[in-house]
């Protein structure tokens, strides 16, 4: 069960603390509260765990500060979609909304390699009018001798040249805690120009003590990406950790299935689930069509496979595109082969754009089918 409570309630306050004091006498339930702050306002809920079901809803209503009450099923406690369920599908961060009604592209380069390249991404992101970006510092990789990133020393530059080119925010992958706080100091020491939503990558859905660290923060939202060998219902219960520790602004990437199933594909393509993660929770949904094709092949058509699969997952309503990019493929440490050109850029997100209006006319189709249903 979550206790919502009335905007901008003090912790501090008199009725507060009654209320805490109220729930500890309940029996065999455990409080949690975490506070969500907002640009205009905070909102708190607080969970309780443990049998609920003998309590009754009105009785919760009617204790000080509780504006609403939602009962809540076994799984997705905190990001999952409930009955009666009024909380937002979306958060905003450095000026920019992040929802189920909103789309992204996050194009740019797998793993960081010089100045050089950064710049020229970046600049071409800022001539073709996006705002975000994806660069890979940290870099997990199958082989212990493939290279694994340049780590805390690119961040400066990075930083400062996504500040110069207007670039707002930058999925980044961590696989320690110490990434965290090495982001958060090339950000102070740069003058914070940009900012970063933290990516929990496929081979760490199931870390749990890095989750646990991630979540506890609060300064930065979290891309977490599915798990490409486990089920979509345990990936979503890993980004429940993110939340159950107190970060709700929480991104759930689709990535493809590690299975020879998809051959010729890199990976078996899942963008078919973007309807199904955004019915069972409130998370906005991305898809990584680059880590699910893993190449640069195109049909006879001559539109390439990764362009075919993002429109897929587009007009399937994500809400975010992870897509790498180099301005040398060729010369790339990490995926080149899989990389699209900057001068396919301008292609790609006009190819977007039409799958996104496309979905959004889907929607208008949808709606007026429900509205003749109606009965009078």
């Amino acid at each position: 069960m979550i206790l919502i409570l009335s905007d901008n309630t003090d912790p501090q306050s008199a009725d507060y603390l009654q209320l805490m004091e109220s729930l500890e006498r309940l029996p065999n339930i455990k409080t949690r509260a975490h506070r969500i702050q907002g640009t205009e306002r905070s909102v708190t809920e607080v969970y309780l765990l443990g049998d609920t079901k003998p309590l009754a809803i009105d009785d919760m209503k009617s204790l000080p500060c509780v504006e609403h009450v939602i009962r809540v099923s076994e799984e997705f406690r905190v990001l999952g979609r409930h009955k009666d369920d009024t909380r937002p599908t979306h958060f905003d961060y450095q000026g920019l909304r992040f929802g189920q009604d909103t789309l992204h592209i996050f194009a740019g380069i797998c793993a960081v390699d010089t100045r050089e390249h950064v710049d020229r991404m970046l600049r071409a992101l800022k001539d073709n009018g996006q705002q975000c970006t994806r660069m890979g510092a940290y870099k997990p990789r199958t082989s212990p001798y493939a290279f694994q990133g340049h780590g805390k020393s690119c961040l400066p530059f990075v930083f400062e040249l996504a500040g110069k080119h207007g670039i707002r925010v930058i999925a980044m992958e961590v696989t320690h805690e110490s990434h965290v706080e090495e982001i958060r100091q090339a950000l102070r020491e740069t003058g914070n120009p940009t900012g970063v939503m933290l990516q929990i990558g496929t081979r760490n859905t199931q870390n749990f003590e890095l989750l646990k660290i991630v979540g506890r923060q609060k300064e930065f939202p979290v891309l977490i990406k599915r798990g490409f060998g486990i089920t979509l219902d345990e990936s979503l219960n890993a980004a429940e950790y993110l939340a159950s520790e107190g970060n709700h602004r929480v991104v759930f990437g689709l990535r493809g299935m590690k299975t020879n199933l998809g051959d010729p594909h890199r990976n078996f393509v899942d963008f078919a689930q973007v309807p199904v993660v955004r019915r069972l929770t409130r998370m906005p949904v991305c898809i990584d069509p680059s880590h699910s094709v893993g190449s640069r092949m195109a049909g006879p058509d001559g539109i390439l496979d990764v362009m075919h699969v993002t429109a897929q997952g587009v007009l399937a309503g994500a809400n975010m595109v992870l897509v790498d990019f180099h301005p040398n493929p060729s010369k790339a440490l990490v995926d080149g082969p899989q990389a699209l050109r900057l001068d396919e850029l301008p292609q790609f997100i006009e190819d977007v754009a039409i799958a996104r209006d496309a979905y959004l006319k889907r929607l208008e189709l949808a709606s007026r089918q429900v509205r003749a249903m109606i009965p009078g």
